[in-house]
């Protein structure tokens, strides 16, 4: 049974709760934020489609995932995946309670974060990453275990691009074994919960006016800076006085605090004082509140009671975590744009160490965001009592991005991976000054546009700042992601510290052409080489060198690296050479390891010895290698899907499911999808011509699946029986079916000049080494065909490479 009322209910035991509105924009990505109240058991479930009123998760067969608060008595935390406990952990996120309670659960592509609060994204308490993500939960259930639960202020809030990841905890990160480590950090980073403008409700500090209120004429202390951002104040640089005779001190105090928290209460009675007192002022949304009050009272008169409380809230005090301003405030972000490009009003004056006077700035607006610099101006330093601010090791306009960011809440749009080294200093900088949400901006972008390119300059930078573990972590699974790339492409890595190297070799997501790979890689950083070379150049080396030579002060490093090559994946004839070779010769550990995959291979193993060592285990994302034999060979992927990637015997993939083709031009009898990938010829089959970007263009695209990828080294197409030869056409790989990358571009190309001829081509360059699920041929000029030139005729497509 669920009770209504308005937006609150309750969940009966053992039912579930679904609304048409608690439901993601996008599949898979989302954030639900609600109160609860409840002894225990605030169940959540996330699934795919809607479940009925009495379904209840633990008899649910669709896929789905399941967040219960407090289970076991309140005493842990558990996340279930399609009814299978994988999270179990005590003392996280408990929810019993004598009133209700914030809370916010995040999904975004199977990364799950849970966390306290009226804000989402901040006050994270627990975060788990599926391996195996469900990339299409929609619906949000609200549920309950063995007793009643209360929700109410349910709502479901999108997950842009911009909160990709969800990495706003890194700055607490984790901090094993050091007991002290969580109160020195929040002492650095105050909760915006606790810390903020409310601070300075009516304090002394760093007021620079005041209101003189009623008869008795009662000072009250304000900041210019925050009242001209939050209404029309009679503020000048010649008064610092605003007289109300008129008006009694509550009035005031509740307009005060409505400006300088966002909410707040006062006696039914004095609403139409308080609006009046907003209107003089112009607070608009304090004003629109008080109006729709006093309206809801004059419906309904039985509401009204003087000597109760109304509270009054800034709408967008839930969300505004997201917006321009730390918390929800009805400030005018560009009013206070205004206050920082004109320097008015302003009490402090920054300068730079050796560049002399940089802005004019104020006290509050920059204790509103950073800590620090309350302390600096609030504890009795020297900045407390003087007008000028002294900055040592800060470039200018790192400096300038960041002041701009505390008056617009907003990143400059300049700032961004093209600025490079900027982003990474305001990223510094931020974290220096304890402006917590410039931080997470800085490290949401670094992650945005984190690249195979940029992932090993920036692992260098960061690798030893506890504040970017995140970060650094993200690095090392992109970098282990891209193996292939990251090590062959670009000689960055090699610069490496040994524990990083160490760690991508270990990660659980390293995905590899071969061992091989692995092998030339440590070789490669023990030498700290900078041209690219593999253990036969290195055995050559070896034959006028020792190995204190060639590797320095590293050969500790590449002895304690070679054990995580997993040499009995390495082919027997590979293995046969690297015994014969220098390397095995003059280095002992490289040695007993090829002996004992020889060992293995030639005599094998019990299954349990198999389990115990690492080594003797395949790679949880090793690739499977289809390289290209022949014209119309049955060695590629598209083949190979077609056997259910050999399980069984060859049937077409689009009719089987396995793979999607699709044509630029909308299906016909000569535009057949399933003819590309199929064993026969077809005298007549093209794409037809379409318009992208104002262009004449047609193409054939590949779908893999979610679930695969194609390193793609060889393609192959099939002329059909038409005159309609191609000339100008690009390769193109995509993760995700709309951002393309050139792998090959073909311009008057003269290879294809009889009808059904075959045609091959190598992929070369670093473009080879990136995985791709899409893949698409694209035809970029006309073909010889003077009556059809765009319709794109191929009859045949096959790729090759490495398979995941």
């Amino acid at each position: 049974m669920i009770d209504k009322k308005e937006k609150e209910f309750t969940v009966a035991p053992f039912e579930c709760a679904w609304r048409k509105d608690l439901k993601f924009r996008e599949a898979g990505r989302g954030c639900v934020a609600f109160e609860a109240f409840a002894h225990n058991d605030v169940t959540l479930v996330f699934r795919e489609n809607v479940g009925s009123r009495h379904y209840h998760y633990k008899r649910d067969s669709c896929p789905h995932y399941t967040v219960i608060l407090g289970s076991h008595r309140n005493r842990r935390l558990k996340i279930e995946v399609d009814g299978k406990t994988v999270v179990d952990v005590a003392g996280v996120g408990l929810c019993c309670s004598s009133a209700f309670q914030s809370y916010w659960i995040s999904i975004y592509d199977g990364l799950i974060s849970i966390g306290k609060g009226r804000y989402p994204f901040q006050n994270i308490v627990f975060q788990w990453l599926d391996s195996n993500p469900n990339c299409n939960i929609l619906y949000i259930g609200l549920s309950s275990w063995d007793k009643h639960v209360g929700y109410r202020n349910v709502s479901v809030l999108p997950l842009t691009h911009n909160h990709m990841s969800l990495w706003k905890h890194m700055d607490f990160g984790e901090c094993e074994g050091e007991e002290d480590c969580y109160e020195e950090l929040e002492d650095k980073y105050m909760d915006y919960e606790k810390w903020g403008l409310e601070n300075f409700l009516e304090s002394w500090e760093l007021s620079d006016m005041l209101f003189v209120v009623g008869v008795e004429e009662r000072a009250v202390p304000a900041h210019k800076a925050i009242l001209i951002a939050s209404g029309r104040f009679p503020i000048s640089s010649s008064s610092d006085v605003i007289l109300l005779p008129t008006a009694t001190y509550p009035v005031l105090h509740a307009l005060l605090q409505y400006i300088y928290t966002g909410r707040t209460q006062l006696p039914q009675s004095q609403v139409c004082s308080l609006r009046a007192l907003s209107m003089e002022f112009e607070v608009k949304p304090l004003v629109k509140q008080c109006e729709e009050t006093m309206e809801r009272y004059k419906l309904n008169k039985r509401l009204f009671d003087s000597t109760k409380d109304v509270e009054l809230s800034y709408p967008n005090t839930l969300l505004h975590c997201c917006s321009n301003l730390p918390i929800g405030l009805p400030l005018n972000s560009q009013r206070l744009k205004q206050l920082q490009s004109t320097g008015e009003y302003s009490d402090v004056n920054i300068y730079i160490e050796g560049h002399g006077h940089v802005a004019r700035t104020h006290k509050i607006i920059l204790s509103l965001w950073s800590t620090p610099f309350a302390k600096m101006f609030t504890n009795g330093m020297s900045e407390s009592v003087s007008s000028d601010v002294s900055l040592k090791d800060v470039p200018p306009e790192v400096f300038e991005a960041m002041l701009e960011f505390m008056y617009s809440g907003q990143l400059n749009a300049d700032v961004n991976m093209d600025a490079g080294a900027l982003l990474l200093e305001l990223f510094f900088l931020a974290d220096q000054f304890g402006v917590t949400l410039l931080h997470q901006e800085c490290c949401k972008l670094l992650l945005e546009y984190l690249s195979e390119d940029s992932v090993c300059p920036l692992l260098q930078v960061v690798s030893s700042i506890p504040s970017c573990r995140i970060i650094e972590e993200t690095c090392q699974r992109k970098f282990s992601m891209h193996f292939d790339y990251c090590t062959t492409a670009c000689k960055d890595f090699i610069s490496l510290d040994e524990t990083i190297f160490s760690n991508i070799i270990q990660h659980p997501d390293l995905s590899v052409t071969s061992e091989e790979k692995v092998l030339n890689a440590i070789l490669m950083f023990g030498m700290k080489a900078e041209e690219l070379c593999g253990w036969e150049g290195v055995d050559d080396l070896m034959i006028n060198s020792t190995p204190e030579l060639l590797f320095g002060e590293r050969l500790l490093s590449v002895y304690n690296l070679l054990p995580f090559v997993r040499f009995p994946l390495l082919p027997y004839a590979l293995l046969k050479k690297l015994e014969k070779s220098n390397i095995c010769w003059h280095i002992p550990v490289f040695r007993d390891l090829v002996n004992e995959a020889i060992n293995y291979i030639e005599c094998g193993l019990t299954r349990a010895e198999v389990e115990e060592n690492v080594r003797f285990q395949h790679r949880r994302s090793s690739y499977k290698e289809l390289q290209y034999i022949c014209d119309g060979d049955s060695n590629g992927v598209l083949y190979f899907a077609g056997t259910s990637y050999g399980e069984h015997q060859w049937v077409n993939p689009v009719l089987a499911k396995r793979v999607t083709i699709t044509a630029s031009s909308p299906y016909s009898r000569y535009t057949d999808p399933k003819v590309l990938v199929s064993r026969t010829y077809q005298g007549t089959s093209f794409a037809g011509p379409r318009m992208e970007d104002g262009r004449n263009c047609a193409w054939w695209m590949v779908d893999l699946g979610q679930d695969h990828q194609l390193m793609c080294n060889y393609y192959t197409v099939r002329q059909d029986g038409s005159r309609a030869y191609m000339r100008s056409w690009n390769l193109q790989g995509s993760l995700d079916g709309k951002t393309w990358t050139n792998l090959t571009m073909h311009e008057n190309d003269q290879t294809i000049c009889k009808p059904g001829q075959f045609a091959s081509w190598t992929i070369i360059g670093s473009n080879a080494l990136l995985p791709f699920r899409f893949f698409r041929v694209k035809l970029t000029g006309p073909t010889t065909d003077a009556s059809d030139p765009w319709n794109f005729c191929i009859c045949y497509l096959e790729l090759y490479g490495y398979f995941l």
